[in-house]
């Protein structure tokens, strides 16, 4: 059967390498009678949930190796975010799909711990494939719809998965890439340097010494004020904005009232401060998260109405408002437009006012 599947994942600590590719990936149970030292990347009350949660035939989640069918989740971005682990000591390690043909295996529709997730077995959870794969391919989620619980879809082994099935490991750059290379020489199947799948650009360029042009994902940038251009009519409809509307619906309704009661308009820049961290939104488990920073939105008008093109003067006056104004919407703010990244800015604008900037917010 084809499922389309081209591999699956298991995060995990670099230094536990050396024993994965020896012995293959254990369950918890048979670390902890094995007595191997691993290195734990997830929390207690973490480990523990999964203790307490069993399969259909009566087994706890302990007996049983999990890997995830997409990598780049909400447990991903948590380990990321946890300290004192540094992000390139996280890697993912790709299992072959062959893995699926063991009948023993069990399929979660989400994240096995979770009791809104079910535990299927592999004949009832090839049936539902398809469904499965449509939550798990997302790239980004959310509390409000689920999504949170669904893209964390699991593949459960018994016991142990073998090494013999590893067909990559992805790791957050090159530098990490090649420390694998040098420290871990025996090693034959292909490094693979993915910053995206790591929550981290693909790339940045320079614009000047103080503006870079940054190809990512900007809601998992960990930025403190993110930027996102809208028209003065409450209406989100494509790119960015729409992104944000459907991720972040409290947002979006904040938007629209402010929309309603005029107090947004061009060249008149509104800073949304969130009453939680965008980690509480995106992390699992993020109650037990050591550090969560706060998130403000920068509600940037670009336009009046939706049905126009971008207004270059009223970007414009928005930046010099910015200027102007930076300090007191926040001290943080100048992560993205401090006085003089807004002042380059502008000298950009004025450069290209020639291309006309279409944003259809």
């Amino acid at each position: 059967m084809d499922l389309g599947i081209n591999g699956l994942y298991y995060i995990t600590h670099i230094s536990n390498l050396a024993s994965i590719m020896q012995s293959g990936v254990l369950s918890h149970a048979q670390i902890e009678n094995s007595g191997v030292g691993a290195t734990r990347i997830y929390d207690n009350q973490i480990v523990a949930a999964r203790k307490e949660r069993t399969t259909p035939d009566g087994k706890s989640l302990w007996e049983f190796a999990n890997l995830y069918f997409n990598p780049r989740n909400p447990m991903l971005y948590r380990v990321l975010r946890e300290k004192p682990v540094k992000q390139t000591e996280i890697i993912v390690i790709c299992f072959s799909p062959v893995i699926m043909n063991n009948k023993d295996i069990y399929i979660t529709t989400g994240n096995a711990r979770s009791w809104q997730s079910e535990i299927l077995s592999r004949d009832a959870g090839l049936k539902r494939m398809k469904e499965i794969q449509k939550n798990f391919q997302l790239e980004w989620w959310s509390n409000e719809d689920g999504s949170k619980i669904k893209i964390m879809a699991e593949c459960l082994v018994p016991d142990r998965i073998p090494p013999e099935l590893i067909q990559g490991i992805y790791v957050l750059n090159h530098k990490v890439a090649e420390y694998i290379k040098i420290n871990y020489p025996d090693i034959k199947v292909d490094i693979i340097p993915e910053p995206h799948m790591f929550f981290q650009p693909v790339w940045r360029t320079a614009l000047s010494s103080n503006l870079s042009l940054v190809d990512g994902d900007m809601f998992f940038s960990q930025m403190q004020t993110l930027t996102i251009s809208v028209n003065c009519v409450g209406v989100m409809g494509k790119g960015l904005a729409s992104r944000a509307k459907y991720q972040f619906p409290g947002m979006y309704v904040k938007y629209q009232d402010l929309c309603k009661e005029k107090k947004l308009s061009l060249g008149k820049p509104y800073v949304l401060k969130k009453e939680y961290s965008l980690d509480e939104e995106l992390a699992d488990s993020p109650e037990n998260l050591r550090s969560v920073e706060e998130t403000q939105f920068l509600l940037f008008p670009t336009k009046n109405h939706w049905r126009q093109k971008s207004d270059i003067v009223g970007i414009e006056d928005g930046l010099k408002e910015l200027v102007k104004n930076y300090k007191r919407v926040g001290a943080n703010c100048n992560n993205l437009c401090n006085r003089k990244t807004a002042s380059t800015l502008i000298t950009v604008l004025k450069e290209r006012t020639a291309n006309t900037y279409d944003t259809s917010s």
